[in-house]
């Protein structure tokens, strides 16, 4: 928590007390020291545990929750067991921090990462004659690649390094500067603190008994939607809250105290943002697009064609997020380069970016949680000729190595994907800091139609596959990375700890992951076999993309190319005016790259953001400094416990067990007609 009051003393005993001070008589061991052998190996462990969880959903519903809060849960649990056992030995030499806590957590998470950014239910499975044969387009040899573990693991080691390395130098302007929130990295890290708060502590004590609280709620109300309404075609996602309905019937409270917390931690202008953003789209434009259906495009396409409404959906979201980024992106090298990067956090920041505080957190100076934090943020620096480095060679090792493994991939295909991957690593990293959504799928999706355009004719199908697995692979670790690097400023790890368990991390991912998919593969004779266990849904919904990505930018439907000139104009102009509006007037402006998010998505989640900025506001209103104090743990409590559920309910998925009932709601006339039904 962030000292409303100003500077504080460590050491104190009052409600004021700041988290970092509570801290301050257990100094964090040295960076070497929180890579600890013990912590590796429990990585390992838990890194294969989440990968067969993530690889079981993959190739079955294609639908991953995070499992960054579930990562650092079970770390604490088996690394506390195992010291506690040596300490009544007396053979316990290093305590366990939350700092070895959280290098943990990051490894487990890039490890079992990989198992969704690798492809192994999309784009690489999408290569495979099995998906080939489901395509309505005539294949060709040169169009199939059927899985093998050698190059699979050999494509992940080349591609999978290099997305680290392309945000590094960014990392104090994302989370120092531009004090992004990345909720769920920051949820994570209020977990962490918790399980370490040394005792003695007042507020981090009620912090810690607010946070175990909403903790155990948030668990009890995920298992209470699975009970009740976690079967097919059941769901309060039925119900339209509030009267609000739009088209596809998207507008509902899903009852998700995930995004509530998010809501909560998120500033007010990204949650109204997103809110437009969902009433922009959905409530206003994919209707009146829809009407036009027959006329620009055909009235026979499914509504995940790209051919269709799908393809408006994908592209105008990109022209946002690509224009919104850009835009920063290239704000923050023209001030690096003017030698005005120090200034950011007193001018530039604050007039044209959200900050992790609300409208009034200009006014205060630094409190000593945040002196800390930065302080020691700063101390273990990554060297940016590194980064720069280790960038250039992976890119010079992927040019010359990936036209081996896929012949229709060009070198100069590769060069132009790692010319343009920074900038989408920006992009990803900002955009998931600002929403904690990562569209790592909708940068690899832009590759595809790009090279494979360009690639035409036989070679463009695998070449556009392969091309969105660079993609992906480059901006997911990018975001990943910056997510930990958030967690690891809030408690207080080493930058350099973090990016070397990432590194681990992402090695064991690389082979871990293809061994985990090739047990899959060759257990179960029909992944990938429409209405088999193992269906892969989304592996054909790529392979389909690539195949229209050959035909060019020219294949989608009418006006789509138009409409995304405009909104990318448009999100240029809307940052703009933020910059030169002032502070005071750009905290009422929308930001672009929160309002694309569900457009793309879909606004579900939209309402659930804006309650639990409503559940603050009013907090606030009635008690600030108790609304200060405790918002964030509440907010992480929220979270942490809604993102444990998932373990269980994947381990229910993958043991098939079904919920044994099903709450639904409908209307007074549907229910008419089903209880005339039930009668008959």
């Amino acid at each position: 928590m962030e000292n409303p009051h100003g500077s504080q003393q460590p050491g104190s005993d009052e409600p004021e007390a700041v988290a970092a001070s509570i801290f301050d008589q257990a100094t964090a061991p040295p960076w070497q020291r929180q890579i600890t052998l013990r912590a590796m190996l429990v990585s390992m462990l838990l890194g294969t545990l989440f990968t067969l969880i993530v690889m079981k959903l993959n190739l079955t519903t294609g639908i991953i929750p995070s499992l960054n809060v579930s990562a650092g849960l079970l770390g604490f649990f088996f690394i506390k067991i195992w010291t506690k056992l040596l300490d009544k030995t007396g053979t316990l030499r290093q305590p366990f921090t939350r700092q070895e806590n959280t290098v943990i957590q990051t490894c487990v998470v890039a490890t079992s990462g990989i198992a969704l950014s690798g492809g192994f239910g999309s784009y690489l499975f999408g290569m495979s004659e099995v998906i080939a044969r489901q395509s309505s387009e005539p294949e060709g040899a040169h169009d199939i690649k059927n899985p093998r573990i050698g190059w699979i693991i050999a494509f992940l080691f080349v591609v999978s390094f290099i997305g680290l390395f392309s945000v590094v130098p960014l990392r104090k302007i994302m989370i120092v500067d531009f004090k992004l929130t990345y909720p769920s990295g920051t949820a994570t890290a209020h977990l962490i603190n918790s399980f370490h708060t040394p005792e003695g502590a007042k507020l981090a004590r009620k912090q810690v008994q607010q946070l175990g609280k909403f903790f155990s709620f948030s668990f009890l109300w995920g298992f209470f939607q699975w009970f009740f309404t976690g079967g097919n075609n059941c769901g309060f996602e039925n119900f339209p809250t509030f009267g609000l309905k739009a088209y596809a019937n998207m507008f509902y409270f899903d009852f998700s105290a995930t995004y509530v917390g998010v809501g909560m931690i998120c500033p007010y202008i990204i949650n109204v943002s997103v809110m437009i953003g969902g009433i922009l789209s959905w409530g206003l434009m994919w209707p009146l697009i829809s009407n036009r259906k027959g006329d620009w495009y055909s009235a026979d396409l499914k509504d995940n064609d790209l051919h269709g409404l799908q393809g408006y959906k994908v592209f105008i979201a990109i022209a946002m997020i690509l224009g919104d980024g850009l835009y920063n992106f290239f704000k923050v090298i023209s001030r690096t380069t003017a030698g005005l990067v120090y200034h950011l956090k007193e001018k530039d920041t604050r007039e044209g970016l959200p900050v992790a505080n609300h409208s009034n957190s200009a006014t205060l100076s630094p409190s000593y949680d945040e002196q800390r934090r930065v302080q020691n943020f700063l101390k273990d620096q990554i060297p940016t000729w590194l980064a720069v480095v280790g960038y250039v060679t992976i890119a010079c090792v992927s040019i010359i190595t990936l036209p081996y493994i896929f012949s229709q991939l060009k070198w100069y295909y590769i060069l132009l994907l790692y010319v343009f991957a920074p900038i989408l690593a920006f992009c990803n990293a900002y955009g998931c800091g600002l929403t904690d959504w990562s569209l790592a799928s909708t940068y690899g999706k832009l590759a595809i139609f790009i090279i494979g355009a360009w690639a035409g004719g036989s070679n463009g199908v695998l070449a556009g596959l392969a091309a969105c697995g660079v993609m992906m692979n480059i901006v997911s670790t990018a975001s990943d990375l910056m997510q930990d690097f958030k967690t690891g400023y809030l408690t207080m790890a080493s930058p350099r700890s973090m990016f070397v368990s990432q590194v681990i991390g992402t090695a064991m991912g690389c082979v871990i992951s293809p061994c985990v998919f090739w047990l899959f593969y060759n257990a179960f004779h029909d992944v990938g076999v429409p209405g088999s266990t193992y269906p892969a849904p989304f592996a054909l919904v790529y392979r389909n993309m690539a195949r229209l990505g050959v035909d060019g930018f020219s294949s989608l439907p009418k006006n789509c190319l138009t409409l995304c000139y405009v909104f990318f104009a448009a999100a240029i102009l809307i940052n703009f005016i933020r910059d030169f509006a002032g502070r005071e007037r750009a905290r009422f402006i929308p930001l672009p790259m929160a309002m694309a998010i569900p457009f793309y998505v879909g606004p579900y989640f939209a309402i659930d953001m804006c309650v639990g900025s409503f559940i603050l506001y009013v907090w606030e209103r009635l008690d600030k400094t108790r609304a200060d104090e405790f918002g964030a743990a509440v907010a992480s409590g929220l979270i942490c416990g809604d993102a444990l559920w998932t373990l269980p309910s994947s381990v229910l998925a993958i043991a098939g067990i079904q919920p044994p009932m099903c709450m639904k709601f409908l209307s007074r006339t549907a229910n008419a007609r089903v209880d005339k039904l039930l009668q008959t």
